[in-house]
């Protein structure tokens, strides 16, 4: 498959008093298209730190990002801007959906940054959240709404914008273990179904578990990459709210 992530000698060093922090400490890798990829490691391991480079959130220290052939570590601010309305989506751990507005036109609001008319928006934001089962809920806001259900229109955010790539930050970090294995199987068939390339970052390695290809990273390096079949971990036997 195309390469359409490669990272080439990646360090990130943060001045902490008189010494330096190695964040990331030269990260190397390629991730293909339609890959769904996790980044695994516990906290301060330098996970979300190579998310932000990935996603042109912050500048490498030294190194290469190149997303579809295009170096993205050289581009300045409004540049990167452009670069990320017009080719990549994101999940957050904490949904940051706008209270005030409904399902649809918090799934919208990417479109809307665009400039596209309402009527098309619109349109388009119901069809994402049809596809992520929330075909009942497009009139309700944000309370109205269990954490699943939030975290389904924040993936249907993602995704209405039509992005290369998706760039998902402990994305049921917020969610319970049953609820957080259907926003993982969701994901997960949004990447087989269209195409879509996704890099998560998780600290949880029964999550990784649903990945195609797992990076394990400690004190900023890249120690383990685990080749997987694609098949989803056994749920566990819990009682739990439905999504």
């Amino acid at each position: 498959m195309k390469s359409v992530i490669q990272v080439n000698d990646l360090y990130k060093l943060y001045r902490v008093g008189d010494s330096y922090v190695r964040a990331l400490d030269g990260v190397s890798f390629e991730i293909r298209e339609g890959e769904f990829c996790a980044i695994v490691g516990t906290s301060g391991s330098g996970k979300s730190t190579l998310l932000n480079m990935l996603a042109g959130l912050e500048k490498p220290t030294k190194g290469e990002v190149i997303i579809d052939g295009h170096h993205i570590e050289g581009l300045k601010e409004d540049e990167l801007v452009r670069f990320r309305r017009e080719n990549v989506g994101f999940i957050f751990q904490s949904f940051h959906l706008i209270g005030t507005m409904d399902a649809v036109e918090n799934v919208a609001l990417p479109l809307t940054f665009r400039g596209v008319a309402r009527r098309i928006r619109t349109e388009k934001a119901e069809r994402m959240l049809d596809m992520v089962s929330l075909s009942r809920h497009k009139k309700h806001l944000p309370n109205q709404m269990s954490g699943g259900q939030q975290q389904r229109v924040g993936v249907a955010r993602a995704l209405v914008s039509d992005p290369r790539i998706i760039f998902a930050d402990e994305p049921t970090g917020n969610l319970d273990s049953h609820t957080s294995e259907d926003v993982m199987n969701l994901m997960k068939r949004v990447v087989q179904e269209q195409g879509r390339t996704l890099v998560m970052v998780t600290h949880d390695d029964h999550l990784a578990e649903y990945a195609d290809r797992v990076f394990h990273i400690i004190d900023g390096r890249i120690v383990k990459i685990e080749e997987r079949t694609g098949a989803a971990p056994r749920r566990k036997e819990r009682e739990h709210e439905s999504i």
